[in-house]
């Protein structure tokens, strides 16, 4: 299976489940069986939704490992394996490929704000540090530095460099890197309010925060805009667009595992310096979840 056809649809920025301080691996495992039977199309494990900056070395290589290992090759596993330190984004990276992973999720380096030829040394020592194909993600709201599009361009000539997570919401976007990096590179909206118009500008699917929370309507709102069938995607969005926004009401991904503990998926854990969501914040996502027909009013 190519690539192309592999890497697309509703593809959840998965949370990382905590229970007293440590890893719920239970709760991981359960969560990865609920994603594939509601129709997922692929799982991203240690992402920014996945609070990988505040996990150990040693836990972000355990969910990981136990990602893939709890979806058993029936969908794709995107392993989150970034960071600001080259090394550790190869370190990562090698672990990612070693334990089965279908692609690696690697960031735009954050903080330290690296040029253009920067980043693009960053991401050819990643790429050719492991035998595993890499998407790129741009999420300049939280790394201050912005990949051009010239730069994917030049990346994207890279045989193992396939596609692009974009999360700047901006909609010209994929229309320029499209044009510059080639229809057959892959570009997976980052911001879930805007995956409809994503989409329409050549986009194939999203790494989804909400998809954490409504997993179904998440998976057959993508495969709506995958048939062109935008009607119907614009029904779903109506439905989910007040979720996308309360799902960010305050930090990522507090409120997004509110949601998933009224569900009784997971606790509402995070670690510091993150907190739970505020009672104000827990009224917008239960009026959100409602509004999405996830539960009674």
């Amino acid at each position: 299976m190519g690539a192309e056809s592999r890497f697309q649809g509703s593809i959840v920025a998965l949370v990382t489940p905590f229970k007293d301080g440590s890893v719920d691996k239970p709760a991981l495992k359960s969560l990865v069986e609920w994603h594939i039977a509601e129709g997922t199309h692929g799982i991203v494990p240690v992402g920014t939704t996945g609070e990988s900056p505040t996990l150990s070395h040693d836990e972000h290589e355990e969910v990981v490992a136990e990602t893939i290992e709890a979806a058993g090759g029936r969908i794709p596993i995107i392993a989150g394996t970034g960071s600001n330190n080259t090394v550790e984004a190869i370190r990562f990276t090698q672990h990612a490929a070693q334990a089965g992973a279908d692609a690696a999720l690697v960031v735009v380096p954050y903080y330290n704000k690296p040029t253009q030829d920067g980043l693009y040394e960053h991401f050819r020592a990643v790429h050719d540090s492991a035998e595993i194909p890499i998407i790129l993600y741009n999420v300049p709201g939280r790394t201050v530095a912005d990949i051009s599009v010239e730069t994917v361009a030049r990346l994207a000539k890279l045989p193992r460099i396939v596609g692009i997570k974009d999360a700047t919401a901006d909609l010209t976007r994929p229309s320029f890197t499209r044009l510059e990096a080639g229809a057959d590179f892959i570009q997976l909206s980052g911001e879930d309010g805007t995956a409809l118009g994503f989409n329409a500008h050549g986009g194939v699917g999203a790494i989804s925060v909400t998809a954490n929370v409504a997993p179904r309507l998440c998976a057959e709102f993508q495969e709506a805009t995958l048939k062109g069938d935008y009607a119907r995607a614009l029904e779903l969005q109506d439905r989910l667009m007040p979720l996308h926004k309360a799902l960010f009401a305050e930090s990522s991904p507090a409120p997004t595992k509110f949601a998933l503990s009224v569900l009784g998926k997971c606790s509402d854990e995070v670690r510091a310096p993150l907190l739970t969501a505020t009672p104000a914040c827990q009224t917008l996502v239960r009026d959100a979840m409602t509004h999405a027909g996830l539960l009674n009013g």
